[in-house]
Protein backbone atom coordinates (compact mmCIF):
# COMPACT_ATOMS: atom_id res chain seq x y z
CA UNK A 1 0.00 0.00 0.00
CA UNK A 2 2.80 2.26 0.71
CA UNK A 3 4.48 1.59 -2.69
CA UNK A 4 1.06 2.63 -4.27
CA UNK A 5 0.54 6.46 -2.23
CA UNK A 6 4.66 7.10 -3.40
CA UNK A 7 3.80 6.51 -6.85
CA UNK A 8 0.70 8.38 -6.97
CA UNK A 9 2.38 10.98 -5.16
CA UNK A 10 5.33 10.91 -8.15
CA UNK A 11 2.50 11.07 -10.63
CA UNK A 12 1.35 14.02 -8.90
CA UNK A 13 4.60 15.60 -9.18
CA UNK A 14 5.28 15.29 -12.77
CA UNK A 15 2.14 16.74 -13.79
CA UNK A 16 2.51 19.70 -11.58
CA UNK A 17 6.19 19.70 -13.55
CA UNK A 18 4.97 19.58 -16.52
CA UNK A 19 2.55 22.49 -16.25
CA UNK A 20 5.80 24.55 -14.47
CA UNK A 21 7.10 23.53 -18.01
CA UNK A 22 4.56 25.09 -20.00
CA UNK A 23 4.05 28.27 -17.96
CA UNK A 24 8.05 28.29 -18.84
CA UNK A 25 8.08 27.69 -22.21
CA UNK A 26 4.72 30.44 -22.80
CA UNK A 27 6.52 33.57 -20.69
CA UNK A 28 9.94 32.39 -23.02
CA UNK A 29 7.76 32.84 -26.70
CA UNK A 30 6.22 35.88 -25.01
CA UNK A 31 9.45 37.71 -23.98
CA UNK A 32 10.90 36.74 -27.73
CA UNK A 33 7.73 37.82 -29.62
CA UNK A 34 7.94 40.96 -27.20
CA UNK A 35 11.80 41.71 -27.77
CA UNK A 36 10.99 41.42 -31.64
CA UNK A 37 8.19 43.66 -30.94
CA UNK A 38 10.01 46.07 -29.86
CA UNK A 39 12.80 46.06 -32.46
CA UNK A 40 9.85 45.95 -34.98
CA UNK A 41 10.65 49.93 -36.57
CA UNK A 42 14.51 49.48 -36.33
CA UNK A 43 13.81 45.78 -38.68
CA UNK A 44 11.79 47.70 -40.65
CA UNK A 45 13.77 49.60 -41.88
CA UNK A 46 17.06 47.27 -42.23
CA UNK A 47 17.36 44.21 -43.88
CA UNK A 48 14.41 41.80 -43.01
CA UNK A 49 16.68 38.68 -42.78
CA UNK A 50 17.78 40.02 -39.24
CA UNK A 51 13.95 38.70 -38.37
CA UNK A 52 15.55 35.20 -38.72
CA UNK A 53 17.11 35.26 -35.31
CA UNK A 54 14.18 35.50 -33.38
CA UNK A 55 12.53 33.25 -35.42
CA UNK A 56 15.41 30.26 -34.93
CA UNK A 57 15.35 30.81 -31.38
CA UNK A 58 11.65 30.83 -31.11
CA UNK A 59 11.94 27.43 -33.71
CA UNK A 60 14.38 26.09 -31.51
CA UNK A 61 12.45 26.10 -27.96
CA UNK A 62 9.43 24.89 -29.68
CA UNK A 63 11.20 21.77 -30.59
CA UNK A 64 12.80 21.35 -26.89
CA UNK A 65 9.34 22.25 -25.89
CA UNK A 66 7.61 19.74 -27.53
CA UNK A 67 10.09 17.22 -27.01
CA UNK A 68 9.98 18.07 -23.34
CA UNK A 69 6.14 17.32 -23.08
CA UNK A 70 6.91 14.03 -25.02
CA UNK A 71 9.42 12.80 -22.57
CA UNK A 72 6.87 13.58 -19.76
CA UNK A 73 3.97 11.92 -21.55
CA UNK A 74 6.17 8.79 -21.11
CA UNK A 75 7.27 8.85 -17.85
CA UNK A 76 3.80 9.29 -17.18
CA UNK A 77 2.40 6.85 -18.81
CA UNK A 78 5.30 4.18 -17.41
CA UNK A 79 4.29 5.50 -13.62
CA UNK A 80 0.32 4.61 -14.68
CA UNK A 81 1.27 1.23 -15.81
CA UNK A 82 3.06 0.83 -12.36
CA UNK A 83 0.43 1.89 -10.60
CA UNK A 84 -2.02 0.02 -12.40
CA UNK A 85 0.66 -2.96 -11.75
CA UNK A 86 -0.04 -2.20 -8.01
CA UNK A 87 -3.37 -1.79 -8.22
CA UNK A 88 -3.55 -5.32 -9.14
CA UNK A 89 -2.64 -6.35 -6.21
CA UNK A 90 -5.24 -4.53 -3.93
CA UNK A 91 -8.60 -5.13 -2.64
CA UNK A 92 -9.53 -2.27 -4.96
CA UNK A 93 -8.63 -1.21 -8.40
CA UNK A 94 -10.08 2.63 -8.49
CA UNK A 95 -7.74 3.66 -11.13
CA UNK A 96 -6.59 0.81 -13.42
CA UNK A 97 -9.93 -0.76 -13.53
CA UNK A 98 -12.47 1.55 -12.48
CA UNK A 99 -11.61 5.17 -14.10
CA UNK A 100 -9.57 4.32 -16.62
CA UNK A 101 -12.04 1.81 -18.12
CA UNK A 102 -14.63 4.31 -18.14
CA UNK A 103 -13.20 6.73 -20.27
CA UNK A 104 -12.32 3.68 -22.92
CA UNK A 105 -8.83 3.04 -22.03
CA UNK A 106 -7.84 6.10 -23.85
CA UNK A 107 -8.50 4.67 -26.90
CA UNK A 108 -12.48 6.31 -27.44
CA UNK A 109 -12.07 9.82 -28.36
CA UNK A 110 -15.74 10.81 -27.62
CA UNK A 111 -15.37 9.75 -24.01
CA UNK A 112 -11.54 10.87 -22.93
CA UNK A 113 -8.72 12.67 -25.03
CA UNK A 114 -5.22 12.60 -23.31
CA UNK A 115 -4.08 15.96 -22.47
CA UNK A 116 -0.61 14.69 -22.32
CA UNK A 117 -1.27 14.55 -26.79
CA UNK A 118 -3.64 17.33 -26.66
CA UNK A 119 -0.97 19.60 -25.16
CA UNK A 120 2.15 18.86 -27.36
CA UNK A 121 0.03 20.27 -29.99
CA UNK A 122 0.62 23.74 -28.83
CA UNK A 123 4.33 24.37 -29.65
CA UNK A 124 3.64 22.90 -32.79
CA UNK A 125 0.95 25.69 -33.58
CA UNK A 126 2.95 28.26 -32.46
CA UNK A 127 5.73 26.84 -35.04
CA UNK A 128 3.04 27.58 -37.90
CA UNK A 129 2.43 30.61 -36.39
CA UNK A 130 5.38 32.04 -35.98
CA UNK A 131 6.60 30.77 -39.81
CA UNK A 132 3.49 32.26 -41.28
CA UNK A 133 4.71 35.44 -39.61
CA UNK A 134 8.24 35.44 -40.60
CA UNK A 135 6.98 34.94 -44.48
CA UNK A 136 4.22 37.76 -44.31
CA UNK A 137 7.05 39.60 -42.75
CA UNK A 138 9.46 39.28 -45.56
CA UNK A 139 6.53 38.87 -48.50
CA UNK A 140 5.51 43.12 -46.90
Amino acid sequence: MEQYKIYVEMTDRITARRGLTNTFFLTVNTAIVAGAGAFTQTLARGPRFFLIVPLIMLLVQCGAWFWILRSYRQLSSAKYRVIGALEERLPASPYWLAEWKAVGSGKDKALYWPVTHLEQWVPLAFVFAYLIVFCVALAT
